[in-house]
């Protein structure tokens, strides 16, 4: 008769980090339906496919497991945004290559925008979402400011300072972005990767 194997630590732990994903899962997917102010732990273990003793034993309370699935959330979309740039060879074409923003098909956009403006509701109150907001920003900020310098190591835009080009160009896409969703009717996805595109590129060339 075989004697059956205990689960080794490594084994223990690849199954927390599993079902831990699967909870941040379950509970973005709530937010992003009801919002983080009416949706209850028991919503999240449900749909998760839990009880609600089992998700308290990896998320002590609402508040934690909810900034918790809101900072996995935003660090894997900046993931995405680096490898989109990384997959352009030309500076230039790095800046501009953030049409995916404005895919109603992609999972991510359907998933990710009700959580950006929720998470924005919540940092005008709490100075815990207001630094991962802010956190969020930056690392767009230094991400874009690191392709304006890449600009100017070929001798482009060398009157503009990548620093504050960086923000504007940030906001441009935030700014496009909240219209585009909130408003579709009247700013439709053509409109919106259209501007930004143009935008942009009008604002740096005036640099040249």
């Amino acid at each position: 008769m075989k004697t059956k194997k205990k689960p080794t630590v490594r084994h223990l732990n690849d199954l927390e980090t599993i079902r831990k994903n699967q909870i941040l899962f379950a509970t973005l997917k709530k937010i992003s339906e009801t919002g983080s102010s009416i949706v209850t732990l028991s919503d999240i273990a449900r749909e998760a496919g839990l009880s609600k003793g089992g998700l308290i034993h990896y998320f002590p309370s609402k508040e934690a497991l909810c900034k918790e699935a809101f900072k996995s959330f935003f660090e894997r979309i900046f993931q995405r945004s680096l490898e989109t740039m990384d997959g352009c060879k030309d500076p230039m074409q790095k800046l501009l290559s953030f049409g995916w923003l404005y895919n109603w098909e992609d999972p991510d956009v359907n998933l990710g925008y009700p959580l950006l403006f929720d998470s924005m509701a919540m940092a005008s109150r709490d100075g815990d979402y207001r630094a991962m907001f802010h956190e969020g920003i930056r690392n767009w900020i230094d991400m874009l400011r690191g392709a304006i310098e890449e600009c100017q190591g070929q001798g482009r835009f060398k009157g503009c300072d990548p620093e504050c080009m960086a923000k504007t160009i940030s906001a441009i896409y935030h700014g496009i972005a909240v219209r585009w969703y909130l408003d579709k009717k009247s700013h439709p996805t053509d409109w919106a990767v259209k501007s930004a595109k143009n935008v942009i590129t009008s604002l740096l060339n005036s640099y040249d």
